[in-house]
């Protein structure tokens, strides 16, 4: 086996590594939520997390994973690392939520040609943080320095989120009908998807609009766990991502449609249709468009969700409703072109 200079020359370096885990474990990793359910935690080969919950009849597990597409290229490109970890977590988190559940535990994974502690630690501060804000734990993870993989600054991540939902409260299109009005919840910006579009869009100005290219997927958990902990009926939730509102219909049933109304979109997205000549619809098929989470409830519970909003800081508007109609699910906009 190699000793670790002869793995340095190779290009891994040991001792940074060892050292990115020491400051993970000495910086107040003991004050986050649910530490006393963490019997053996980042350090060690796997975390050990105690899942009891009395008041859980029939607990099911919610897990789910995600990256940050290639908004990490921008990331590394101006070694702005402070709010990708965010990024990465929100993409994880606002998809487990729409399942009724709580999250509980988050790992994550970062992946460099070369690792660099200060980067790492902007990263794994703004993971931590975002667990923090989610009301879950930072449990572990894996960081992986891969030198003829990745080159230069160049690096990518992905999360791993699981948490916990009583089988009888689960949300989605099993409890949607016709007659629910659907309530969109403002987006940060352009979240974490479309980069790939977005880097060819704003090539020439970059930097011009770098600050609202790299705005953190804004997190909406606080929001549902709120509306849970007051029994405010829900009906789903879905996570505008890629595709737009093509996410909707994955909370609807057969034979219905979400009739939606056009909304006004935020300056960034405008400028996006105005360099590409994108349609409006195109647009909603592609980009979230300034909406980043849709709640499906029946009309009863209008505007108790909207309070709950207002008081955690969440603009919500009504975006239309669910309608009777045949086949498939779907959605449609009057007058869109």
């Amino acid at each position: 086996m190699p000793n670790s200079s002869q793995y340095q020359k190779a290009g891994v370096d040991v001792d940074t590594g060892d050292a990115l885990v020491d400051w993970l474990q000495k910086s107040d990793n003991q004050k986050q939520i649910f530490s006393e359910r963490i019997l053996s935690g980042i350090g060690g080969f796997a975390s050990i997390f105690n899942m009891q919950f009395p008041e859980i009849k029939k607990p099911c597990l919610v897990t789910c994973t995600d990256g940050v597409g290639t908004k990490v290229k921008l990331a590394a490109k101006y070694q702005r690392y402070e709010g990708i970890g965010q990024d990465l977590v929100a993409m994880c988190v606002n998809d487990l939520i729409c399942t009724g559940g709580r999250p509980l535990m988050f790992l994550d994974y970062y992946a460099v040609g070369k690792l660099n502690l200060n980067a790492a630690q902007a990263f794994l501060q703004s993971v931590r943080k975002a667990c923090q804000d989610s009301q879950m734990a930072l449990v572990g993870g894996e960081t992986a320095e891969m030198p003829g993989v990745y080159q230069d600054s160049d690096f990518d991540c992905a999360g791993f989120a699981v948490g916990i939902v009583d089988q009888e409260r689960t949300i989605g299109s099993h409890k949607v009908k016709p007659g629910d009005v659907l309530i969109g919840f403002e987006s940060s910006g352009f979240h974490s998807n479309g980069y790939s579009l977005l880097r060819k869009v704003f090539e020439n100005n970059e930097k011009e609009f770098l600050d609202v290219l790299l705005t953190p997927t804004r997190l909406y958990v606080d929001l549902m766990l709120e509306l849970l902990n007051q029994n405010i009926e829900i009906h789903a939730a879905a996570h505008i991502t890629g595709g737009g509102l093509e996410n909707l219909p994955r909370v609807l049933p057969q034979n219905t449609q979400a009739k939606l109304s056009l909304w006004d979109f935020p300056m960034p997205f405008k400028e996006v249709q105005k360099r590409t000549g994108m349609s409006s619809k195109e647009m909603l098929g592609t980009l979230n468009c300034g909406l980043g989470f849709v709640i499906v409830a029946p009309k009863s519970s209008l505007e108790k969700v909207n309070e709950v909003a207002k008081k955690l800081k969440h603009r919500s508007w009504e975006l239309g409703a669910v309608v009777q109609s045949s086949g498939e699910s779907s959605w449609a906009m009057e007058g869109l072109k």
